[in-house]
């Protein structure tokens, strides 16, 4: 029997090692050819190495346009401009286009992620412990919005964020992902887990709904927090489809965005898509290693919930 157990593991990390290469070689590849020249990258012949290393390729992406490090808008500022342009209330110094792409997209996602964290926070601690008139019909709805193609709503959407004065800024980006279904629905199974007793005996003891949430229920459904937090960044950050529709001025591009706009004026130059690839990929690798630990225990803790 142990010998069984011992040829299982030794199977399965080997098939664990094969899957971590297959699914590790792309960024590898993306990294080692952004350090390649032109020729090595169009060679007949791969090189799985760097015969000859350059930096070319980074400096002709960070000699691409400039603009502003940041420019923070007042959100609905247009409604008060006459002339239409939003409010600026701060602009930073003058850098090239790809580091302005890179922290669009990081405000992007971290912004979104935040407020959807908060916002299914709430929403899933009120449809799991909380008793009102249509909390089923509620919940109905947001499952049923789960499986809602987002191009059936993109027209409206579109014609909302226009009337709202926010196309072609951050924030017609930012605003639709934060009321994401999938979210809630998460959120409100973690928060079912939630003894109904600690809750009845902060109330006795005077602690408000806020209070309560903040100090009881959030530290308990913290691991699903942290699950959720991956998913948004990773949902907002390669969300090209609605960046496309919403985006149209090269300062407010996202790096993807960014990155599909040198493609199309470089088709050749794929040293240079590698390199946009490659920055763009440095955020993702670092809020997965940060929130790692909150992943791995919400999706454990989700796996193995009654």
């Amino acid at each position: 029997m142990k010998t069984k157990s011992t040829g299982y593991r030794i199977f399965s990390t080997i098939v664990i090692i094969i899957l971590a290469i297959l699914f590790t070689f792309p960024l590898y590849w993306i990294i080692t050819g952004s350090f390649k020249p032109a020729k090595e990258i169009n060679a007949k012949s791969p090189t799985w190495w760097p015969q000859t290393w350059t930096l070319k390729n980074y400096q002709t992406l960070m000699s691409k346009q400039k603009a502003p490090l940041w420019e923070i808008e007042v959100p609905f500022s247009r409604y008060i401009n006459e002339d239409g342009n939003p409010t600026v209330v701060s602009s930073g110094p003058t850098v090239p286009g790809a580091i302005r792409w890179l922290v669009n997209t990081v405000f992007m996602a971290v912004t979104a992620m935040i407020l959807t964290c908060f916002t299914s926070a709430l929403a899933g601690y009120a449809l799991a412990k909380k008793r009102f008139i249509g909390r089923s019909i509620v919940f109905t709805l947001i499952v049923c919005a789960m499986a809602l193609p987002k191009q059936v709503i993109l027209i409206p959407l579109l014609r909302e964020m226009s009337g709202l004065k926010l196309y072609n800024t951050i924030w017609a980006v930012i605003f639709p992902i934060v009321g994401w279904p999938f979210g809630v629905f998460l959120i409100k199974q973690f928060a079912e887990g939630v003894p109904s007793e600690v809750l009845e005996a902060a109330t006795i003891d005077g602690a408000s709904e806020l209070r309560t949430f903040f100090q009881i229920v959030f530290p308990m459904i913290k691991p699903g927090v942290g699950a959720l937090a991956i998913f948004t960044f990773i949902n907002s950050w390669n969300d090209y489809f609605m960046q496309l529709i919403m985006l149209t001025s090269t300062r407010n591009l996202t790096i993807s965005l960014g990155i599909a706009k040198l493609q199309g004026e470089n088709a050749t130059d794929f040293g240079l898509i590698m390199a946009g690839a490659a920055v763009a990929a440095v955020p993702i690798i670092i809020v997965f290693l940060v929130f790692q630990k909150y992943f791995t225990k919400g999706i454990t803790m989700g796996a193995v919930k009654g």
